[in-house]
């Protein structure tokens, strides 16, 4: 038996139960592998949605530009669907996202446009500014927009909210994920909570983001809106992806909390991950330590590997100039 192609490897990751960074916590604490998949993260998955979902309607012909505004896993999910199917890719990032991330989107094909990162979202020379221009000049190009293409939560609710059901054989009582266009916590949390109406998803956010304070107040403030290091968690924006309805609560994790967390994982666990999943542990664990009971099962996502943060929170130099060591 054989793939057509390596699209054809997402999906279907492994659960693994955390031992020593959970020990003393009462039930059973499982991770979600991400990195599992071809592009190493949990984007795949709803990278190739958008993209099918945008043949279906027309939105992208053949020979068609994908543009894009990524942090750099989406890059890459939506980088390896255009080599199987045939197109050309254009992303824009931040400049806070790490080289390697950049230098991993170029390999596969991709064009990669630095932007900078302390400016707000409707500057002209935010990421996502410059990706709606981009896609405005460039004939047959396609502009998934992964914080408000619903094809983004479907994914999860079609694909990953279904293996964990069946890998824990429905003895899922909560799910953690950290939130950044929250397609991944709400596809999987609709169809988690379709099974278990009882089930708690907890939303792991990051200081510098506007989530937890909004889920709480229903006030978008501005004064929550500050640089942080952490990548792929937090917004400064509400994406359509985030539906405040189906997280029942968020914690906010600081940078060196999931740096030093991260750090952990690899070292204790074998789970050589990246940045934000460090975050997802240590407020997940923050939360199981005080409302988990012997008979909960808890879901925490990983989202991606390590090899995406070796300059940063993998070199004990960085670390150390951020004063983490």
């Amino acid at each position: 038996m054989y793939l057509n192609n390596i699209v054809e490897a997402i999906g279907n990751t492994p659960l693994v139960k955390l031992n020593t960074v959970a020990a003393g916590i009462p039930g059973t604490i499982l991770v979600k592998v991400e990195y599992f998949n071809p592009g190493n993260s949990v984007k795949d998955r709803m990278a190739v949605r958008m993209i099918e979902d945008a043949e279906k309607a027309g939105l992208l012909q053949p020979g068609g530009t994908i543009i894009e505004g990524t942090s750099g896993n989406t890059g890459m999910g939506l980088a390896l669907a255009a080599i199987a199917k045939g197109y050309k890719c254009i992303f824009t990032m931040s400049d806070k996202q790490s080289k390697e991330k950049q230098d991993i989107l170029k390999a596969v094909g991709a064009e990669v446009i630095v932007c900078p990162v302390d400016v707000a979202p409707d500057d002209p020379r935010s990421y996502y500014s410059v990706a709606r221009k981009l896609n405005a000049e460039i004939p047959n190009s396609f502009y998934p927009n992964q914080y408000d293409n619903l094809s983004n939560t479907a994914a999860h609710y079609e694909a990953t909210g279904p293996e964990i059901w069946q890998q824990t054989e429905g003895r899922i009582t909560h799910f953690a994920a950290g939130v950044g266009t929250g397609g991944t916590i709400c596809g999987t949390a609709k169809y988690l909570k379709e099974q278990n109406p009882n089930l708690v998803a907890v939303g792991l956010d990051t200081y510098g983001s506007v989530f937890k304070k909004y889920k709480e107040t229903g006030i978008f403030d501005e004064n929550e809106i500050y640089p942080y290091k952490t990548e792929g968690i937090g917004e400064d924006i509400l994406p359509k992806n985030v539906n405040f309805d189906l997280i029942d609560l968020f914690i906010k994790v600081s940078d060196r909390d999931a740096a030093v967390m991260t750090r952990r994982l690899a070292k204790e666990e074998g789970l050589f991950v990246g940045w934000s999943c460090g975050s997802a542990v240590y407020g997940a664990l923050e939360y199981a330590r005080e409302h988990l009971t012997a008979d909960d099962t808890m879901v925490i996502i990983l989202p991606d590997h390590g090899t995406r943060y070796l300059g940063k929170i993998y070199n004990d130099d960085w670390m150390r100039e951020q004063g983490w060591l």
